[in-house]
């Protein structure tokens, strides 16, 4: 074999060996803030850093239902514009919203959207007073059957009526995460957005995802631990956001949409834990909220893919459980 026939033979060798080196995985924590909160996303055994992509996901649902955010799709058509195209994230959050509407029997309605404002937790002015004339008024336009698409245009039957989708977005945006993170044929992760989370697979040790409960009594203290391997969870509560009056009046940010009331109950904190999509889990808790502690226990009955742990104050103002979580 003359000389070129061998350094040829080496190149070809050299190149076959380094196709076999593959880059070695690593794990990953990432946070920051989004949606108004913080987030924090642990996903192992990757290729790389998904920061730049995970991003833009982020900027995609802000893009299409953020109400925070004035050129959001959401945003203009509440302004009315009739104009806005809506994107598949959007088509999807309000098809879940419709279904979870219609289960908990319209407990569970974005278009509750001016009575947040009203109160002033959302993006919108609050009203300087509150009276039951109002409360009466924008309940004309709160109902989710009020919203349609066609042709991917939204179709309102009053000008007036709004959505926010807050109350399930956050969820939504998790689900948006791993299924990214899915794609990339990732098999361990948690992803946590306010509280929020979707979890799969294990922890670098090994181990479930769990986390502790907080205690709603006590919310520098755990209450129970949960295992979210496979599942997602989402907990509601008006124990850490509520407005005090001038005159001493508490206003809960769970709004009843059948009443326009935001007043607070017995029920102080609900999680949802299911083998489902965060978004639904979301709304769910949104809806346990607003529905009280009995109408829930009884729409149980019929959700039974639904794990719940409720948390209520009993007649002498101690912390109970209602539970079906095992």
């Amino acid at each position: 074999m003359n000389f070129k026939a061998c350094i040829s033979c080496f190149f070809i060798l050299f190149t076959c060996i380094s196709c076999t080196i593959t880059k070695q995985k690593e794990h990953y924590t990432l946070q920051g803030g989004v949606f108004g909160t913080t987030y924090k996303i642990t996903y192992l055994d990757a290729e790389k850093n998904y920061q730049d992509e995970i991003d833009r996901l982020f900027q995609a649902v802000n893009n299409s239902v953020s109400t925070y955010l004035p050129t959001s799709a959401i945003s203009r058509i509440n302004n009315g514009d009739t104009t806005v195209y809506v994107d598949t994230i959007f088509k999807e959050v309000l098809k879940k919203a419709k279904k979870i509407y219609k289960e908990t029997n319209g407990f569970f309605d974005p278009t509750v959207g001016n009575l947040v404002n009203a109160y002033g937790f959302g993006p919108g002015k609050e009203y300087a007073s509150l009276t039951e004339e109002v409360i009466k008024e924008e309940l004309n336009y709160v109902g989710l059957d009020k919203i349609s698409v066609k042709e991917n245009l939204v179709i309102k039957e009053h000008p007036k009526v709004y959505l926010d989708f807050n109350s399930i977005a956050k969820g939504f945006g998790i689900d948006i995460v791993a299924r990214f993170l899915e794609a990339k044929n990732i098999e361990h992760y948690m992803v946590e957005i306010g509280g929020e989370i979707r979890a799969k697979g294990h922890n670098k040790n090994k181990q479930p995802w769990v986390i502790q409960l907080v205690n709603p009594v006590d919310v520098a203290t755990g209450y129970k631990t949960i295992n979210l391997s496979g599942k997602s969870m989402a907990t509601s509560g008006n124990y850490r956001k509520f407005k005090i009056t001038e005159d001493g009046s508490k206003y809960v940010h769970t709004i009843n949409p059948k009443t326009g009331l935001a007043k607070e109950s017995n029920l102080l904190s609900v999680s949802v834990i299911a083998s489902l999509d965060c978004a639904d889990v979301d709304g769910y808790a949104t809806a346990f909220m607003a529905m009280g502690l009995e109408k829930t226990k009884a729409l149980l009955k019929e959700l039974n893919n639904l794990q719940v742990i409720l948390l209520y104050s009993n007649d002498a103002g101690e912390l109970e459980e209602f539970t079906n979580y095992n």
